[in-house]
Formats: structure tokens, sequence, C-alpha cells
């Protein structure tokens, strides 16, 4: 079954909204629409002729946002050798953790752990995959929950972007570039939701693969909890520019591609 989105159409408009500064009343005045009705739509009542007009005033895509409003798209379902997705429950939400590997060698690279990471652990210990890490996105608690648990299991190193400030792992700076067997990780800053958030750019498997963390996900992004502005920036910049090929391992909810984001994300649709 696959994983549900993890932002709907008031959570665009919420973030947005925050992130641009606008209150409910200055978005309606922007608008043209009535204080109540942007009340409504910021919890959830979708009106196309409200979301055209709201898209352009907040820099949004608005046959992208209608979508989004329209709760009818999804992201193809990725098959691909050598990537695993697992989904963990945290708090109210859940979250996604990674295993790239490479076919051949069985040398595989994790990409952050979720709250619960035992079936990861206990996949990688089935498929006989030989772990040379854990690389993290950002150090947000739902995505580093148990980490622990998982260099016990493989006694392991811990990778972490240098602008995270972590007190734990080794860090590295952005840019730099690691190697699992015949495959290849690039690491590219994409902050802003965190203060140094980090996109892996997988190369070597049958498709292009960019684990970006709370980065962007399937028809949104993660918001600027750092910087609205430079979360916005640094996803077009870092992910949006790759091959429409490349699969998208989101932080939360369901994975997609580059070449989907690029026609139904709110955000980024019509720019690249």
């Amino acid at each position: 079954m696959q994983i549900p989105i993890e932002d709907f159409y008031e959570d665009v408009l919420a973030k947005t909204a925050k992130g641009l500064g606008f209150s409910a009343s200055s978005l309606a005045e922007r608008a043209g629409l009535d204080r109540d009705a942007v009340r409504e739509a910021l919890r959830g009542n979708f009106v196309e002729e409200e979301a055209r007009k709201l898209a352009p005033v907040l820099s949004l895509d608005s046959d992208a946002l209608v979508l989004l409003g329209q709760s009818i798209w999804r992201p193809q379902v990725v098959e691909l050798d050598g990537l695993a997705l697992f989904n963990s429950a945290f708090a109210d939400m859940t979250v996604n953790a990674f295993v790239v590997w490479d076919p051949s060698t069985r040398e595989a690279a994790i990409f952050d752990s979720g709250a619960d990471a035992s079936e990861l652990i206990t996949f990688v210990q089935n498929e006989s995959l030989k772990v040379k890490g854990v690389w993290v996105t950002h150090t947000h608690r739902d995505h580093i929950e148990d980490i622990p648990a998982i260099v016990r299991a493989f006694d392991c190193p811990v990778y972490v972007g240098e602008k995270e400030l972590a007190n734990f792992g080794t860090s590295f700076p952005a840019g730099k570039q690691f190697s699992i067997g015949s495959l290849s990780i690039e690491s590219r800053l994409t902050w802003g939701h965190a203060r140094g958030g980090i996109t892996y750019v997988v190369s070597g498997l049958e498709k292009p693969i960019a684990v970006v963390g709370d980065a962007l996900f399937a028809q949104s992004m993660g918001g600027g909890m750092v910087s609205f502005k430079d979360a916005l920036e640094t996803s077009g910049q870092e992910i949006m520019t790759l091959p429409d090929e490349t699969v998208i391992c989101t932080g939360h909810g369901p994975m997609s591609s580059v070449g989907e984001e690029k026609k139904v994300n709110p955000f980024f649709a019509g720019k690249f």
C-alpha cells in the first residue's frame, strides 16, 4: 500500500502564508477574497476559484494548487532494485528511512532511521547487506530517533552535515562525495527547513536517487522552520534541476520523481 500524501491543500497554504509573512486578513486583501473565505481555505475548505486567486499572491502554481486541492493525484509507484523504503510512526505522523545498496557487492547505505528502525534492521540482515554507514538528512528527532539501534546492529559510522552542528557522528561539508560499492553519493546543501539539511544524490542504479529528507515532499515541501526563502531556493536549485527520472526519496509521504514534481508541486511547477 502506498504511503498517503504528507501535505494537504491547507498545509501548503498555511506554510506558504507563514513563510511569506501573510496573515489571513492581509492574504485576503491581496487576493481580493473575503477574510472568512481565506480562513476557511486555511482550514481545508477547497474552492477552485479561491485557489486560483490565492496562488499568484503566494507565488504558487495555480494548476498545481488546484490539483492538490482536488486530492486526486498520486505519484507513480517506485520499484527499483537497490532501494527500499521503511515507514514508521512518530507521534501523529509517519516518517521514512531508506536503504540503498549496490546489487553486485551488497554494500549498503542507510539514510536516516525513522522512529523505529527494527524493520529496516531485519531487512538488512535478511538480505545479507554490508552496511557502510548511516547518512543523516537533518537532525530533527523523528529522522534520527533510532540511529543508536542501527549502530548497535551494524557497528557502522554515522555521517551528518557540518552545518547541523550535531553532537554525534562524523561531520562533513556539503559537496563531499562518498561511494558504496559502485554507487556514488553526492551531498548537496538543501537548508531552510533545517539549519544544515543535506540531500544525497545517489548514482549507479537503474535510475538516480535523491534522498531529500524534508526539503521536498510529493506535491509540497517541508517548509521554512529556519528560513522559508532558503528552503524554497535550495530545494529548487539542488533538487528540481536533477534529471526528470530521478527518484525523490522524501522524509514523509510517498516517493516521487523530479519529472512529476515539475508538473504537480505548487512550489515548483512552471519554474523548472
